[in-house]
């Protein structure tokens, strides 16, 4: 069963950029779209983004588009989300996630990833 490992993260000021990363382990990370999503206190967590598992194509969602970059390395079994121009709304726990089924399919629903992070805290400070 893949396991999942995120670093990045922290606090930054408004206006400013992190990157997080995310490591799988174990075998068929190449074959799998993966995903961020993001969780604030006391809401639901939130799609972020998603990438196709050749990096092909990639999805964002509204809040965040123009501001993020999803990537991968498929050699390294990593893939990276880049935020910049943050904002104080994008304080959240932010989660990366791989996928159920592999599929050209790019989802947004949690409910389609069965594998996830441990969360990493982002907090933007304004």
């Amino acid at each position: 069963q893949v396991q999942l490992v995120q670093s990045g993260g922290g606090l930054v000021q408004a206006g400013e950029s992190l990157r997080l990363s995310c490591a799988a382990s174990g075998p068929h990370f190449s074959i799998y779209n993966m995903g961020w999503f993001r969780q604030a206190p006391g809401k639901e967590r939130e799609f972020v983004a998603t990438i196709h598992y050749n990096g092909a194509r990639t999805f964002y969602s509204d809040s965040v588009a123009g501001r993020a970059t999803i990537s991968r390395d498929n050699a390294k079994k990593t893939v990276y989300l880049q935020m910049d121009s943050l904002k104080p709304e994008d304080t959240a726990v932010y989660f990366c996630a791989q996928q159920q089924r592999n599929t050209q399919v790019l989802v947004t629903t949690a409910t389609l990833y069965s594998a996830w992070g441990q969360g990493t805290q982002v907090t933007v400070s304004s």
